[in-house]
């Protein structure tokens, strides 16, 4: 019977409604061994199953060096799949070689696609998998034992409780409490858990007297004495699984003998079993958390007929359970598995596991193919035998690595490096780097290449612990391998010194210990003059990948020619097309704009084609970067969406999210202020490491500034910063948050606190390929000067403040229109500066801005063209028609403090801005558009989505056919509603179908 748990269990069955209802749940259950967490997962399973719910559920083992890497994820995803062949199947449609890492059933896992990105995007990929298999249906998945999980395990499960956001979908993972030590493992992720408010965590007690009393009466089927209850109570101490123990005990007449031990209690019904079922009962303690009956029957060496005699005797002593597949056997309760474990004798426990290595190897089908190198690695390991023990430990490191489970690699190479020195020195000799690894310098994986060497094994270490996250451990290895290069070889391995100087650098860089120039200069002296090799080429193409972010220029540019070149003569198209990115990043900076945008395009497509998603990852971050800073803000949004897919698809969330700020930059850009704010909200859940959120934060003080809300500016600023530091100065993280935060001092009175920022972030003056971000500062520090003209004690120190602008300003070529266009208004605002309004300077920056997407702007020098004409008493009638284009636009943008000031200029100069059709001036070459959604006001990306809201799809699957957020969807179709003057989505669609919009759905 089930005793007590009743405010748990309503916790657990409202967590489950709330899920039907479409809102993920996530829970943990924590509790004490023996406090009964599985059995009120099995109340919640059938409270579930009777709401016709379908549950999965799936263990951690305990086996390998830190546990089967993803083993309950792969337990519970092959029981949907038993119990939703076909929604599994369409749910994994296009991803099964990624997923296949998890769940080897659903095809051959694509070896080539390794690389630092792959965890995250197999992450996306499961949380994706789930969310689609719980659109229609609840799906509760149940993860037991978290105390025994592998990292990658853990790392998956702190993914899915932050990513989840729609399905009806419930989460639920057990631990053991009181073996949470202050050093294990899983206790950082609790901590981390504990401060979402999205995961609830279920501590269970113990029984107090009275359950105690419920649980005793349900096993003894009568009331239990007085005196045995309180015997029971003090000696389990409210424990049910103790509780149980000791009632079957006292059942068996073993009362008086029980022990005081917790290991004497748990082994007293085990030592009362026949001698056959006792030694079962030890080799299956030590064959991990369930054995297959026919790898049993192998190791025992029984008859079959004295095997299931002995299993019979128990099982039906409640000591051992057949598996729910029925293939094998586990123990009831792992507390008792452990305690025969430990009862084993060292060389009793030698003995079973040389058993059952030396079984798999003669007959590896007798377990699941997913599991056999680990388990093998794991059983020679504790059979202590190095010999065997050191090959099966590289190649369950290898099948980790391919499963992207690094931080079990790195605990199998490090069990790797422990046995090194005990292996024989021929076993040691027939080691070979397998034939995908690409982190050594080029000494091939087939027979004939060198033998591993302990370098190589340390090469290893250095990337498994980078990838899984352990950088500060990939900093160290990287360290000692290098100084058993110059120790040992003396510095005759140049190749593999370099490779290793190549980490040291991302690492350096990474823990934001330095920019990495240093070591990478060591790197490329390293490989001076040497003949072509692919480590040549990849510290040529790092080389020039370091200067296109802090010195761009034709150093970089050249770096990135000869890296190029170098890849290509030694066949390393990966890193060829890495450094083709940057060379056509620096091409297009450099004034070949087309010729540098068409690079970036054809590296994408070839990434495309090779499936090589670091590379695509990266290009789908520069190409609309690079649009955006040339101008061409609408191909910028086009490609960041591509991007978006692409990066969707394949899972990369935290590029998404990087690719997800560059779509907001340019709809910023393009006056689409409402939908950068979606984006924006959508990303911050995406972004996953400092240099996203800071970029995140970056553009929401730009949109807060402009809207003039300058206590959020200014905290957004301070955020920006926190996640850049100040360790490496790259241009594109520094210079946009000066100027921000120069135009907030300016806003707040503090003038010698932006003529401060302004100094400080022009000390070493500004690179070439910056002046994206520099004409706009300049821009800023101008405006500045010239809007305190006249304040007490501001004209001091406007002279050297104007010389260093203009001085600037002459190493800056406006190659590009909206360059040439803030040259113009760099001009313009000096001479405003300086006391000369000068309308011409003002007419020819608003005629440069006309030709460019740039409303914000457009409207800034608009309002500063009508105030030069009024001062010079020109034309008011002109003067008049600036203004209300001006104001109509900062209205429409939510540009509170621009409309302010033309709002102000308007009134002194007796100038009414009431928009009227009669009195708005058409900008200069307009014409009527031939295109009808367009001169209905709709931007593309609207027309997109009154597209599917004309084909009558919801705002989730708008958000799913366009890949973004539902939010998004929404924001888009509000837009369209008060653009086209309809009052909702019906009206929406027979409008478009009236207008024949899209006379492809006509027909």
């Amino acid at each position: 019977m089930f005793v007590g748990r009743s405010a748990e269990l309503t916790a657990l069955t409202e967590a489950l409604a709330r899920a039907t209802a479409g809102e993920p749940q996530a829970l943990l259950i924590g509790g004490e061994a023996g406090v009964g967490k599985t059995r009120l997962i099995e109340e919640l399973h059938a409270v579930a199953c009777a709401e016709k719910a379908v549950v999965a559920v799936g263990g951690c083992v305990e086996i390998g060096a830190d546990g089967l890497p993803f083993a309950p994820f792969s337990t519970a995803l092959r029981s949907l799949r038993r119990q939703l062949p076909d929604e599994l199947k369409a749910a994994a449609e296009g991803q099964e070689d990624e997923l296949a890492r998890i769940l080897p059933e659903l095809g051959q896992s694509d070896r080539g696609a390794l690389g630092e990105d792959g965890t995250a995007r197999l992450f996306e990929l499961t949380a994706r998998l789930l969310e689609r298999l719980a659109a229609d249906r609840t799906v509760v998945l149940v993860l037991e034992d978290l105390h025994w999980a592998d990292a990658s395990t853990r790392h998956l499960l702190a993914y899915l409780f932050r990513a989840l956001r729609r399905g009806r979908l419930v989460v639920l993972a057990t631990y053991r409490a009181d073996d949470i030590h202050r050093r294990h493992p899983l206790r950082p992720l609790l901590a981390e858990l504990d401060r979402l408010r999205s995961v609830r965590r279920i501590e269970l007690s113990r029984f107090n007297r009275a359950e105690v009393r419920s649980q005793l009466t349900g096993i003894l089927a009568a009331e239990p004495d007085p005196a045995l209850l309180e015997q029971i109570f003090e000696r389990s101490d409210g424990n049910a699984f103790f509780v149980e123990e000791l009632a079957c005990s006292i059942g068996t007449g073993c009362s008086t003998g029980l022990s005081d031990s917790l290991r004497d209690l748990l082994l007293v019904r085990v030592e009362a079993l026949p001698e056959d079922a006792q030694r079962v009962a030890r080799i299956v303690a030590e064959g991990g958390t369930t054995v297959e009956y026919r790898l049993l029957a192998a190791v025992g060496r029984l008859a079959e007929d004295e095997l299931i005699e002995a299993l019979r005797a128990a099982v039906g002593a409640n000591i051992l359970l057949p598996t729910a597949d029925g293939d094998g056997y586990r123990f009831r309760h792992s507390l008792v598995r452990e305690a025969v474990s430990d009862d084993l004798l060292p060389g009793e426990r030698s003995r079973i596991n040389r058993r059952y290595a030396e079984v798999l190897e003669t007959n590896p089908s007798l377990v699941r193919a997913d599991e056999r190198t680990t388990r093998l690695a794991s059983h020679w390991y504790h059979a202590h035998d190095a010999a065997k023990a050191l090959p099966a430990v590289l190649s369950a490191a290898v099948e980790a690595r391919r499963r992207y489970a690094y931080s079990e690699q790195l605990r199998l190479l490090e069990r790797a490096m422990e046995l090194w020195d005990d292996a024989p020195e021929e076993v040691r000799g027939t080691l070979r780097p397998p034939d995908d690894v690409e982190v050594y310098p080029p000494c091939g994986g087939d027979p004939t290449s060198p033998p591993l060497r302990y370098l190589d094994l340390m090469a290893e270490v250095t990337v498994a612990a980078r990838f899984g996250g352990e950088r500060e451990r990939a900093l160290a290895i990287s360290k000692k391998a290098l100084r058993i290069l110059e120790g040992e070889d003396g510095g005759k391995d140049p190749l593999r010194a370099a490779w290793f100087w190549i980490q040291r650098s991302r690492l350096t860089q990474d823990l934001t210990r330095g920019d990495g120039w240093q070591e990478l200069a060591t790197a490329q002296e390293l490989v001076r003059g040497m003949r072509p090799s692919a480590v040549h080429a990849e510290v040529l193409a790092a080389v020039a990948n370091w200067g296109a972010l802090h010195q761009p220029g034709p150093d970089s540019l050249a770096a990135a020619d000869r890296a190029v070149e170098y890849a290509r003569l030694v066949g390393a198209e990966l890193t060829e097309l890495h450094a083709r990115l940057t060379r056509g990043w620096l091409t297009a900076d450099a004034g070949g704009v087309e010729e540098g945008i068409a690079e970036i395009y054809e590296a994408r497509d070839r990434a495309v084609e090779l499936g090589a998603a670091g590379i695509l990852g990266r290009a789908s971050i520069n190409l609309p970067s690079t649009l955006e800073s040339m101008g061409r803000s609408e191909e910028a949004v086009t490609a960041a969406e591509q991007g978006i897919a692409f990066t969707h698809r394949r899972g990369l969330a935290d590029t998404e999210a990087w690719v997800r700020h560059n779509l907001a930059h340019s709809l910023f850009s393009l006056g689409r202020w409402t939908e950068a704010d979606a984006v924006l909200d959508d990303t911050v859940e995406l972004a996953q490491s400092h240099k996203p959120r800071g970029l995140i934060a970056g553009r929401r003080a730009e949109l807060a500034l402009a809207r003039g809300d300058f206590d959020e500016a200014h905290r957004q600023v301070e955020l920006t910063r926190s996640f850049f530091g100040t360790h490496d100065f790259q241009p594109q993280h520094l210079i946009p948050p000066a100027r921000l935060a120069m135009c907030i001092a300016a806003r707040r009175g503090a003038l010698a606190d932006a003529r401060a920022e302004f100094e400080r972030i022009t000390e070493h003056g500004f690179p070439p390929g910056t002046r994206q971000y520099a004409l706009p500062l300049l821009c800023a520090a101008a405006s500045i000067e010239a809007d305190t003209r006249g304040l007490p004690d501001a004209d001091a120190g406007r002279a050297a403040v104007l010389t260093a602008i203009r001085l600037h300003a002459k190493r800056m070529p406006t190659l590009v229109p909206v360059w040439h266009a803030y040259g113009l208004m760099l001009e313009a605002e000096l001479a405003r500066a300086e006391g000369r309004m000068a309308p011409e300077l003002w007419a020819r920056a608003v005629a440069a801005f006309e030709a460019t997407e740039r409303p914000f702007e457009l409207a800034l020098v608009r309002q500063r063209w009508a105030a030069a004409l009024l001062d010079h008493h020109a034309d008011r009638a002109e003067a008049a028609d600036l203004l209300v284009l001006a104001h109509t636009a900062a209205r429409g943008l939510g540009a509170r403090p621009l409309t302010e000031e033309i709002e102000l200029l308007a009134g002194r100069a007796r100038i009414s801005i009431a928009p009227t059709p009669a009195g708005i001036r058409k900008a200069p070459g307009s014409a009527p558009d031939p295109d009808p959604a367009r001169s209905l006001g709709l931007t593309p990306r609207e027309q997109d989505v009154l597209r599917l809201v004309a084909a009558g799809h919801s705002n989730r699957r708008i958000a799913e056919e366009l890949y973004i957020s539902p939010k998004t969807a929404s924001v888009h179709v509000s837009n369209i509603l008060a653009k086209l003057g309809v009052s909702g989505r019906t009206e929406a669609a027979a409008l478009a179908h009236r207008l024949r919009l899209f006379p492809d759905q006509a027909a």
